[in-house]
């Protein structure tokens, strides 16, 4: 993985803007830290940081091809070596092994049906020097971030992170409403950007951007397919999909690691590897953790004693990776978490515990096979299963995750209603049914209809969120997360699985516990999905206290105009227990995130 940005302009000589172009590439530095580069031509310009995964030596960029085309790339393309062959048998010659240059020379012979023929993760912006087009193309499933800032004269910015757009004197340094309301409503609405005036490349879509204008196709969308396979088959299509994905993602030329949750998902995929091969694993805790564990709303057990009863099972080289809670509460950490991700969140705790994470895993592997979206492709989350949440006529993980709580409500009534993320969230909640492909015919239930709903939920806007992070605060530490149950094609054939299969006996996950049993410990066949874990060191909820307490003092906060200061107090005010765990700390950890964002970004707030 890599940073790429650049930077668009049919009115002025952009040869002479290496300067700018070098500031907006040094950004993402950490994304990058191998190596650098830096293209130029009258209209267009390029940069990129590169992570050496595959051909460390010859896979330099942005990269030129005959002429015709020029590419700054970040991600991985599984199926390159297939390609590269079709592409040789065509007469393409190759100077390097990178899969760069396949996706380079993949454009010189397919043109834009090139992404049709992709599988991989992946966001790239080509420039076509014939016809002086950028084409910006993001992967099916938005697991790699890109980002765009059109210019009022019809040119383009373009980073694979925010801040890249930001380093240029043009771009706005402001949130605006609708960037707040994404924040309070946690949908992470696809193509949208918390920046006034930024956009985000939707997942399967390219943007291209040429004298004429922007133009955006969708060459990829979750469609209804009738689903003919019993279970036995379905089972058994799920594990040789499986087994394909995971041997294709192991491709490296530098270390590469599992992260072991002790959980149904990273445990059958670190199985999966180590069938090819020794694999190294890491685990995540808190020190004390397992020995005070306390089940919660949102964690039924500690990961701890699953991690190693999958140790003992599996035998990967494995190292527990055991965490200070002490760090967790100084400051200093979360503005380093926010510098990474820029998206101020609810969940601080896990964040920061990711970002340590990553950051103890830096120099030890460069790749990391992971769990993530399992759950929103089988259905895992406690949510799936609550018809309160499930029947709620909003996005389902709202219900469960702010029962007690909304994210703003410490924030100043006047803005409140000026917002009205109310009715953001049920527009919001609205478009996303609206895509929604339904099957037709009079045989499908009004409950596999709504299970498809809230699948298609989870898979466009709730999945987008936790690959955002797990990019995000992963590259900051110049580490690649591969995301094997994110493969466009065990998503469609699940997604398009009836809900009674997909819980066939009776749990959340059925599918994929049926397709592993035989590779995973019984006790994590068996164990409820418990998620990421998060502190319940009662220090932590005091020290946010704190924190916000000093932070009023001080009177000079970005976040305090923004507040309602009787609804803070009031909080303050409460016993210690009120603020104990994840749930119940969502707005408190909200104020401290959003003003730690608006000042690492120096940005203003425009509403």
């Amino acid at each position: 993985m890599c940073g790429i940005a650049g930077w668009v302009d049919f009115h002025r000589d952009l040869t002479r803007e290496r300067s700018t172009v070098q500031a907006m590439t040094e950004t993402m530095a950490l994304r990058g830290p191998d190596d650098t580069g830096v293209w130029l031509a009258p209209h267009a310009a390029f940069g990129h940081r590169r992570l050496a995964v595959i051909d460390v030596e010859g896979g330099r960029q942005p990269m030129a091809a005959d002429d015709a085309a020029v590419l700054t790339y970040s991600g991985e393309v599984y199926n390159f070596r297939e390609l590269r062959s079709q592409l040789e048998a065509k007469g393409h010659r190759f100077r390097t092994r990178s899969d760069t240059e396949v996706v380079l020379r993949g454009y010189l012979e397919w043109g834009e049906a090139l992404p049709e023929k992709l599988n991989g993760i992946y966001a790239f912006a080509l420039w076509d020097t014939r016809r002086e087009e950028l084409l910006l193309i993001r992967d099916r499933m938005g697991v790699k971030p890109l980002f765009y800032y059109p210019l009022p004269d019809g040119g383009v910015l373009f980073g694979s992170e925010p801040k890249a757009i930001l380093a240029h004197p043009q771009a706005d340094h402001a949130v605006d409403a609708d960037g707040l309301r994404e924040i309070f409503t946690i949908t992470q609405t696809p193509g949208v950007s918390l920046y006034k005036g930024m956009h985000e490349v939707r997942a399967g879509e390219v943007v291209k951007v040429r004298r004429q204008g922007l133009t955006k196709r969708r060459y990829w969308q979750l469609t209804a397919q009738e689903h003919t396979d019993d279970v036995d088959t379905t089972v058994r299509t799920v594990r040789g999909l499986l087994e394909d994905i995971v041997e294709r993602q192991l491709v490296s030329d530098v270390p590469l690691c599992s992260l072991l949750s002790g959980g149904l998902d990273s445990s059958a995929l670190t199985a999966l590897a180590l069938k090819h091969g020794d694999v190294r694993s890491f685990a995540v805790d808190f020190a004390g953790y397992a020995d005070h564990f306390q089940p919660d709303e949102m964690r039924g057990s500690a990961d701890g004693p699953f991690v190693r009863d999958a140790v003992e099972h599996l035998r990967p080289d494995h190292t527990d990776i055991t965490l200070d809670t002490t760090e967790l509460t100084d400051p200093r950490l979360r503005v380093s978490v926010l510098d990474a991700w820029e998206y101020p969140q609810f969940s601080g705790d896990m964040n920061s515990s990711l970002y340590m994470l990553f950051r103890a895993i830096q120099g030890r592997s460069t790749v990391a096979l992971s769990g993530e979206s399992a759950d929103e492709v089988f259905g895992g989350y406690a949510w799936f299963h609550l018809p309160k949440a499930v029947d709620s006529g909003t996005f389902p993980w709202l219900v469960f995750m702010m029962q007690k709580q909304r994210p703003e409500d410490l924030f100043d009534p006047a803005l409140r209603k000026q917002l009205d993320v109310a009715s953001y969230e049920r527009d919001r909640y609205a478009d996303a049914l609206a895509e929604v492909p339904y099957l037709t015919g009079a045989g499908v239930s009004a409950r596999e209809r709504r299970m498809r709903e809230v699948s298609y939920l989870h898979l466009t806007r709730f999945v987008n969120m936790l690959l955002d992070r797990k990019d995000r605060l992963s590259m900051a530490h110049g580490l690649e997360v591969r995301v094997p149950f994110c493969d466009h094609r065990l998503v469609e054939y699940v997604f398009n699985t009836p809900w009674a299969m997909k819980t066939f006996d009776g749990r959340e996950k059925s599918l994929l516990r049926a397709a592993v049993s035989d590779l995973v410990p019984e006790s994590i066949l068996e164990r409820r999905k418990s998620p990421y874990p998060a502190t319940q060191d009662p220090a932590y909820g005091q020290a946010l206290r704190a924190t916000l307490t000093e932070l009023i003092a001080e009177g000079t906060a970005p976040v305090l105009p923004l507040l309602d200061d009787e609804a803070v107090q009031g909080l303050l005010a409460t016993p210690p227990e009120a603020t104990a765990s994840t749930v119940t700390r969502i707005s408190l950890e909200m104020v401290l995130d959003l003003n730690a964002w608006l000042d690492s970004q120096a940005l203003r707030v425009d509403v």
